[in-house]
């Protein structure tokens, strides 16, 4: 028995799965991911390969891909064979199944979720034991991917986010002397549309098992179709392999737009060519709309039709600084040369429209409930745009959801006075004298009241957000402190309210 067998070792009684010792196997797993990520620095890809078979035969891999789909949001999520892992015991004999050998993909089972623009957009859902094969086969792809990924990409990253992006362009476009120019682009569905051959020929993996995932199909209203292009949305392995095949890009651009004179003829000087790319959205700054519109733009085009993919004539544009453009539901613009990052119109209405609708549909819901369901998004929005300059923005939040309360609170007692309803629903909380919230019946040890208020968007402090350094990679060792000291520096600096508990 080897050291990952022997620290993960399980015992024949039934509750094997509790007696994992998870450190253990985080710990051998970390260890196969350095030591990929080392050979695939040095270019010893063979060396790499090796390491991959190791991590996903060893029992170390198995485990944690099981435990990472049966604890996930979508761990009640079943494929077509309806099955899901709820039991200690199937979880356990779900580890002995993942199997290279004679393992056969099933079909997804195609679903539809809405888009932002009132279309649909097809997801597939694999089975259980697909997910946990997909989830073993990441741990070894993915440090590969983080070695070689373009340094701003942002996107289905680990320990990277939108705020990482956002500081990026704000970098880029903040100087005086910074480019006045923007591409925004957008692929036409992305992950619907990838080259499967060029997966096959260029992702780091077992092409057997990968050619079994892309073309496995889906089942839709019991008839199954095959997929002949495209990795699915909903599979756990399918952000990395989209996020595989756009690395590159930013290298293209770099050849072609290098930032120092390279000699006559070769090269484009001063052209502040840089790109900012958050999984298939993405911007690149120019010095003028000559380069972006009949340079920068069919290189992109050239280099994405390779692939499978092209851009988007709806939704890819040039704009100036002046006049300003979103970019993940932000609006990044410039005011008598100053760069103001605010949130979009755009996105400032869905939320509104969001909030709008859960009060509507809430309109029997105690006051408890529906301050509880408010707090879970009014919260997770608000964090999302407290990097940015949205002061302004919070207090309009507040003061539309102030008259919606108010309209929610005189519907329900019509025959009382404005008075009576104020001092029912808003009461005097944490130094405000008017604050929405809720008895919850609790007390504290001095006999006062336990309050479940609102939260209120006006009052979050607005932190500029410290951004990831580009070359920072989570599986190198060599930069593990640099990420301890970044979660100290946000643990102490940047403290995140909890949502308060549902009611009872």
């Amino acid at each position: 028995m080897n050291a990952a067998q022997a620290a993960c070792a399980l015992s024949s009684d039934a509750p094997q799965w509790h007696q994992i010792n998870w450190r253990h196997c985080e710990r051998d797993v970390r260890r196969l991911q350095a030591r990929i990520v080392k050979a695939t620095r040095e270019g010893r890809h063979g060396r790499a390969k090796a390491l991959q078979w190791l991590l996903t035969h060893s029992f170390a891999g198995r485990a944690l891909a099981v435990k990472r789909v049966t604890e996930n949001a979508g761990k009640e999520t079943s494929g077509i064979d309806g099955a899901v892992w709820r039991s200690p015991e199937a979880k356990t004999r779900a580890i002995g199944s993942l199997r290279r050998r004679g393992y056969q993909p099933q079909p997804l089972r195609r679903v539809y979720i809405p888009k932002a623009n009132r279309k649909w957009r097809p997801l597939g859902i694999p089975t259980m034991h697909d997910r946990a094969m997909q989830a073993l086969y990441l741990l070894a792809l993915d440090p590969i991917a983080e070695t070689t990924a373009d340094h701003h990409s942002y996107g289905f990253r680990p320990m990277r986010s939108t705020a990482d992006a956002i500081e990026q362009a704000f970098k880029l476009l903040s100087r005086k002397s910074a480019p006045a120019w923007v591409l925004e682009g957008d692929i036409v569905s992305c992950f619907d549309t990838i080259s499967h051959a060029w997966l096959l020929d260029h992702i780091p993996t077992d092409t057997t098992i990968l050619r079994g995932w892309l073309t496995a199909g889906y089942v839709e209203r019991r008839t199954w179709f095959a997929t002949d292009e495209g990795t699915p949305q909903g599979g756990v392995i399918s952000p990395v392999l989209a996020n595989m095949t756009l690395d590159g890009l930013e290298r293209a651009l770099q050849r072609a737009f290098p930032r120092k004179d390279l000699g006559r003829g070769r090269g484009k000087y001063n052209s502040k060519v840089n790109l900012v790319r958050y999984a298939d959205d993405f911007i690149i700054t120019g010095a003028s709309r000559e380069v972006l519109e009949y340079e920068v733009r069919p290189l992109v085009e050239r280099f994405l039709s390779v692939r499978g993919l092209k851009l988007s004539s709806e939704k890819t544009r040039i704009s100036h600084i002046d006049e300003g453009f979103a970019f993940l539901g932000q609006h990044l613009r410039k005011y008598h040369g100053k760069l103001l990052v605010t949130p979009s119109r755009r996105n400032v209405h869905a939320f509104l429209e969001k909030v709008r609708t859960i009060i509507r549909v809430n309109k029997a819901a105690s006051q408890a409930e529906l301050i509880y369901t408010l707090n879970r998004v009014l919260l997770g929005w608000v964090m999302y745009h407290r990097h940015i300059v949205a002061t302004r923005t919070f207090r309009k939040i507040d003061h539309v959801l102030w008259h919606r309360l108010w309209r929610w609170a005189r519907r329900r007692h019509q025959d009382k006075t404005a008075d009576w309803v104020l001092h029912r629903y808003w009461h005097p909380v944490d130094g405000r004298r008017w604050r929405f919230a809720a008895d919850v019946g609790d007390r504290t040890p001095e006999g006062r009241v336990e309050w479940l208020p609102l939260v209120c968007a006006n009052k979050t402090a607005i932190r500029r957000h410290l951004k990831i350094r580009a070359k920072a990679n989570p599986y190198d060792p060599s930069w593990r402190p640099y990420f301890h000291g970044r979660r100290s520096a946000t643990r102490h600096s940047r403290r995140r309210p909890h949502p308060p508990s549902p009611p009872s």
